[in-house]
């Protein structure tokens, strides 16, 4: 008994300074439906601001961008809902062929928080159709002079519909992107967010991400491969229609296609100092409901546990598309990031030996606190939760494996509890 007792303490020990000495950063895609120009729902940016504000990017990466105007608005919502140390990266216009169709309306950007990142360089990878957009951001680590960390973000807007034609120029598209990573070290990360416009795996232009011949190999962190247009089995990476009504504007068919994608490059999976979190890639606002299929987010069939009414109908009103969304983990140090410090009562409520739950005590008067993350004995982040309304929080951790975990408040200087998870 007590040669366990010391070998529990000695992997506490060990794996404390393990989760401590990790660093998490929230990455998330949207189509923002033609922002500003689109007005049938008056005052959108109200309704991005409370997504905004749940989720909490630090990477903010956007396609369907109108204009400068509507740019600058989006990085105010981000300052005013997240952090007011958001910047954003220089907005152009596309220049890529206008012989298909007039995509001058359509642009792509990305947001940063740069108290976390710093943006190296912006460039442009022309198509026939609509630009890719890269975006070298280095992470704001101690070390960053003599180890940088730098994450290349990649960020596109396939052709629409489909189609034998339109599969040609997703396809065209994509080879342009291929040709331009050609030019990158073969170790490098690669972040690709986009509304990719797939109907299912089989389709050419997804092969060509996916093609491990290529000097830059994507993967999907879901791993959810399949043909996913009309197909529940993949309803949880389902990111359009949120809607049914028409006059909103948008595409008004209901939940039943997987279009919006963040692709990682195999790099970014293996990687020991920067890497994918396992199990958080996440479309924001499904919550996996097989009931949902056909039906608007705001339909009592869309409920789940994960994301209130509030979120979906706020959801509902600003695009026609989910946002998509997951993690990325370093085991660096960032440099002079501040976070919000909580004076609060933040502890376990009775045992911290558990088997199905555990309830948790967080005290805490700002109300900045939303989420709580589960860390495994590896630092890895295992599960995600939203937060209640009232002061205890009881988290089903049934699901876990026997072991050591850590739970922490997102973006919150308090040391972390442990709990033992058993059978």
């Amino acid at each position: 008994m007590k040669r366990k007792i010391l070998l529990l303490w000695f992997f506490t020990i060990i794996n404390s300074s393990l989760l401590l000495s990790q660093e998490s950063f929230n990455v998330m895609f949207y189509n923002l439906l033609n922002f500003p120009l689109e007005d049938a729902v008056p005052n959108r940016i109200q309704y991005l601001n409370t997504i905004l504000n749940d989720y909490l990017p630090d990477v903010f990466m956007v396609c369907e961008l109108n204009n400068d105007n509507g740019a600058n608005d989006i990085l105010n919502s981000l300052r005013t809902s997240v952090s007011s140390d958001f910047e954003m990266a220089t907005f152009v216009q596309n220049t890529s062929d206008d012989n298909i169709g007039d995509q001058n309306d359509l642009q792509n950007l990305i947001y940063y928080n740069s108290s976390k990142f710093i943006l190296e360089s912006q460039s442009i990878v022309t198509t026939i159709f609509r630009d890719f957009n890269h975006y070298e951001l280095k992470i704001n680590t101690v070390n960053q002079d003599t180890n940088p960390i730098v994450i290349d973000f990649i960020v596109c807007h396939l052709k629409a519909s489909d189609g034998s034609e339109n599969e040609a120029s997703r396809l065209e598209m994509v080879e342009d992107l291929t040709a331009y990573l050609n030019t990158f070290p073969s170790d490098s990360n690669v972040v690709l967010g986009g509304d990719l416009n797939l109907y299912t795996y089989s389709e050419d232009a997804f092969q060509e991400l996916t093609d491990t011949t290529n000097n830059i190999v994507f993967v999907d962190p879901a791993n959810q491969i399949g043909s996913w247009h009309n197909n529940t089995l993949f309803i949880d990476v389902f990111t359009q229609s949120t809607r049914t009504q028409s006059g909103m504007g948008g595409t008004t068919g209901g939940f039943d296609d997987r279009f919006d994608f963040i692709l990682c490059s195999d790099n970014l999976i293996d990687n020991s100092n920067i890497y994918y979190a396992p199990n958080s890639y996440q479309v924001f606002g499904n919550n996996g409901n097989i009931d949902c299929f056909n039906n608007a987010i705001i339909d009592p069939e869309c409920s789940g546990t994960e994301f209130s009414f509030e979120i979906r109908d706020a959801l509902h009103n600003f695009s026609d598309h989910l946002p998509v969304t997951l993690q990325i983990e370093t085991t660096e140090t960032l440099l002079n990031v501040e976070e919000n410090t909580i004076q609060s009562n933040f502890e376990i409520v009775g045992t911290n030996i558990v088997q199905n739950s555990i309830t948790i005590s967080l005290v805490d008067q700002s109300n900045f606190i939303k989420k709580l993350k589960i860390y495994n004995a590896l630092g890895q982040c295992v599960k995600t939760i939203a937060r209640g309304t009232s002061d205890y929080d009881t988290v089903d951790v049934s699901g876990l494996a026997d072991g050591l975990y850590y739970i922490k408040p997102v973006y919150a200087q308090v040391e972390p509890l442990k709990f033992v998870k058993t059978h």
